[in-house]
């Protein structure tokens, strides 16, 4: 069942009383237990959910399997080293199968904007580092900490986004659209 009819389903249920004084949330829910609505819709948001967690650990995981590669500008691999969006980019490619656009502004523009307090493992952390927004991203590993390719010179590496550096520069959080990471993979790319 798509997450469309369940949200139909849901939204039709309504707290007026049914002129025999019961109202239509039981009616309602009655129809959907005759039906074995109610076990399908249930299973299926379960699924949901536990595609989201183990998806993200993923992605984290593999993120984290990258530790130590020299950054490159342009660069999108481990073999020639990444730059910070390349990084992202590949990242997401290879454990969830989402294209995501090449460059950090891009990204920001092609992700679901979120709040600071809304961060989880996996979203999107934007930078300005180069007096222009959204011009580096890292991805969020959780307490605070970032995974990232840095800068020349450096090593793709995990920072806390508490150091004065980084949270004089944050620009903002972005997260890919669940739906995406629970179902198929989508290009975002432009």
């Amino acid at each position: 069942m798509s997450r469309w009819l369940c949200a139909l389903l849901f939204t039709c249920v309504s707290a007026h009383a049914a002129p025999d004084g019961r109202s239509a949330d039981d009616d309602m829910q009655r129809l959907l237990v005759s039906r074995g609505l109610i076990s399908q819709i249930n299973t299926q948001l379960h699924e949901a959910s536990h595609n989201v967690a183990a998806r993200t650990s993923e992605l984290v995981g593999a993120a984290m399997g990258f530790l130590g590669v020299p950054y490159r500008r342009g660069g999108n691999s481990a073999a020639t080293g990444f730059d910070c969006s390349g990084f992202v980019r590949a990242i997401y490619s290879q454990t969830v199968g989402l294209v995501l656009p090449r460059r950090a502004d891009e990204q920001a523009h092609a992700t679901q904007k979120i709040d600071k307090n809304e961060l989880q493992p996996g979203d999107l952390v934007f930078f300005n580092t180069m007096r222009r927004a959204f011009s580096h991203v890292g991805i969020y590993v959780g307490e605070g900490k970032f995974i990232h390719a840095p800068r020349t010179g450096a090593t793709v590496r995990v920072e806390s986004m508490q150091t004065p550096y980084w949270s004089r520069r944050f620009d903002g959080a972005r997260r890919v659209e669940t739906a995406e990471l629970t179902g198929d993979p989508i290009a975002i790319a432009r």
